[in-house]
């Protein structure tokens, strides 16, 4: 795979893109910072990372012909390939949050951001962002993180662990190939954190309901059913899982 290190960038993301702009580049071209000063995640939040303590980077991943409709795919076979290096690597409890975000316990330790291009009703290229929080150890003021030298006690080669997830992503990547989205789906959703718990929801007003995650939709909508058994369907800007 192609490399490019920096020292300091204001987003992976960004850059990678701009790069895009300026330069034919080969699949699987990764962009990777030792300190990401503007990480974003999704819905605009903010990603801060201690400099030279974790991974942050971006992958280019080219399609011949990914459907538009697929694309929940791309989501499915990221987190699947963040979730399969962790738990090879003995972190313990992990779990995917819906739709992306990885979890050791209640902690977050992963965060994602997936950029597409598009050309006509197919994905171009996808722009994979990904906030690996690795030998980091105080986060300050934010009480819902967690590293991986937290939760083993190891401290990890970043280089090493960079190329055991870009190995990864391929791997799981060329899975989804042949693969049906329903079937995908299923295995998506049986890693899913508070699946099948009763949890709390806050909607779009702020407002807070108790419902259960019950899976997602093909287009990646969140299942919950609420009281009386009715199941509702929810977009990611629609409903924050609070626990």
């Amino acid at each position: 795979m192609h490399i490019v290190k920096l020292s300091a960038t204001d987003s992976t993301n960004s850059y990678l893109k701009n790069l895009m702009l300026s330069q034919p580049l080969q699949d699987y071209t990764v962009v990777v910072t030792e300190k990401q000063l503007k990480g974003r995640g999704q819905m605009g939040a903010i990603w801060t990372s201690e400099s030279g303590k974790n991974l942050t980077f971006s992958i280019l991943k080219k399609f011949k012909a990914l459907s538009v409709i697929d694309r929940f795919l791309l989501t499915i076979a990221v987190s699947k390939a963040i979730y399969t290096v962790l738990g090879k690597l003995k972190v313990p409890d992990v779990s995917i949050k819906w739709p992306n975000d990885i979890l050791s316990g209640q902690l977050k330790i992963c965060g994602i951001l997936l950029e597409n291009t598009m050309a006509g009703n197919d994905i171009k290229s996808s722009i994979i962002g990904i906030g690996l929080n690795v030998n980091q150890i105080d986060f300050g003021d934010v009480v819902n993180a967690t590293s991986m030298h937290i939760q083993t006690g190891s401290t990890f080669d970043l280089q090493a662990l960079l190329q055991t997830i870009v190995d990864e992503v391929k791997h799981q990547f060329k899975n989804i190939e042949n693969k049906i989205l329903a079937d995908a789906i299923v295995e998506y959703e049986s890693l899913l954190f508070r699946k099948d718990i009763v949890s709390t929801f806050q909607d779009q007003k702020g407002e807070m309901f108790m419902g259960i995650i019950r899976g997602v939709t093909i287009e990646g909508k969140l299942k919950v059913e609420l009281e009386d058994n009715i199941l509702q369907e929810f977009a990611l800007k629609e409903v924050k899982l609070v626990y």
